[in-house]
């Protein structure tokens, strides 16, 4: 919901797709710089006792949303400030909750992959269903009014993470054990550059969320937002989302048959040819369609992510090198956005769009072409 939310509330107070973009921008900042530092939180204090307290104050710092709007005027400063404040604690859930996933997996006797697959799933799903619910109550409640909803579902994040009952793996004692936090974050650095099949895949996902994640978080609300068809947008993200789920659901029996490098190159080639079409900008249904394919190909990517790392990742290191998965989903939006943006007020939507959508393609042909991508596959 947020995804959607806080694009949308800057493009209202300003009407600017560069506005938008900086708001991204400056609210990926703390996330940044911090998700390595939580990283090393996750690694010490623990996986779950982590994602537990992150959720609840993820969800606090949705409910000053509505409250700051109440006592001031909502202006974009306002909104930077807000979206800095829930950036400094919100990555830390993701990753606290893949480091988790292998003794969720020992519990429930299930094989990595097939427990990657579901929490993917489940996962892709709140993307598939925020979108839409954000979409329908910016119509009826408005933007800000629909913080208080997401607050909501934040409570019950951290109320479903309680629950969750397993013993954590642990390795033989980590010698920078007694370090402090930020020499502790940068074992996690070390550890990527010294994995080359964990360095093929996060690489190739910072490229990707520096060209790719604009087209959903700049592009796409910005036309949207000129045809006043919020619904649209809605629809459009959460095809893509649902659609991803069953790709993420599927990566367990296609593992069965399919190496991992013949998945990776599928779904980074099924991305790009799908995005194509899209950046013509057809008529929505035609979107939707398309969006389809996208989420298909898309789906299978994270769980390969997760395996890839966790059976490569000593248990007391996870937390470390997922943070740093997160610090690439914040960073490459903040090397990004803001020039997209401005790209969009200077030249229009299709043609920053198409830029975009043939730059992804070029990106894949050559990871795709490469032969090191046999390293996912040891």
């Amino acid at each position: 919901m947020v995804f959607i939310l806080m694009p949308w509330l800057a493009l209202e107070i300003t009407g600017s797709s560069a506005s938008s973009g900086l708001v991204i921008t400056l609210t990926a900042i703390p996330g940044l710089l911090l998700s390595p530092v939580m990283g090393s939180i996750i690694d010490k204090l623990g996986r779950r006792k982590t994602a537990v307290w992150v959720e609840y104050l993820a969800a606090a710092s949705a409910v000053i949303v509505p409250l700051a709007a109440a006592l001031w005027t909502m202006n974009l400063f306002l909104l930077v400030m807000l979206g800095l404040l829930r950036a400094f604690v919100s990555p830390g859930g993701p990753s606290a909750r893949k480091a988790l996933i292998p003794d969720v997996a020992a519990a429930g006797h299930m094989t990595l992959a097939r427990a990657n697959s579901i929490h993917e799933a489940v996962f892709a799903s709140g993307f598939a269903i925020g979108p839409a619910i954000a979409a329908i109550a910016i119509a009826q409640i408005g933007s800000i009014d629909t913080f208080w909803i997401v607050a909501g579902f934040g409570a019950l994040a951290g109320v479903f993470t309680m629950l969750i009952r397993v013993v954590e793996q642990h390795e033989e004692k980590d010698p920078e054990e007694g370090a402090g936090l930020f020499v502790y974050a940068v074992q996690g650095f070390k550890i990527l550059f010294t994995t080359p099949a964990v360095l093929i895949l996060m690489s190739t996902f910072m490229f990707l969320a520096i060209i790719y994640l604009p087209t959903e978080m700049v592009v796409l609300p910005t036309y949207f937002n000129s045809i006043g068809n919020p619904e649209g947008l809605g629809l459009i993200i959460s095809t893509m989302a649902l659609c991803s789920v069953v790709g993420a659901l599927g990566f367990e029996r296609l593992s069965r048959y399919l190496s991992y490098s013949t998945i990776f190159r599928i779904a980074i080639l099924g991305v790009s040819l799908a995005l194509i079409p899209m950046s013509f900008l057809p008529p929505t249904p035609v979107m939707i369609v398309f969006a389809a394919i996208l989420g298909l190909t898309w789906g299978p990517l994270g769980p390969l992510l997760n395996t890839v790392i966790q059976e490569k990742i000593p248990a007391n290191k996870r937390g470390r090198v997922f943070s740093l998965e997160m610090t690439i989903w914040n960073g490459g939006p903040m090397i990004s956005m803001v020039f997209v943006g401005m790209a969009v007020d200077g030249f229009g939507v299709p043609a920053v769009y198409l830029t975009l959508a043939l730059m992804v393609t070029a990106a894949a042909l050559w990871v795709a072409s490469r032969r090191v991508l046999s390293q996912l596959n040891h």
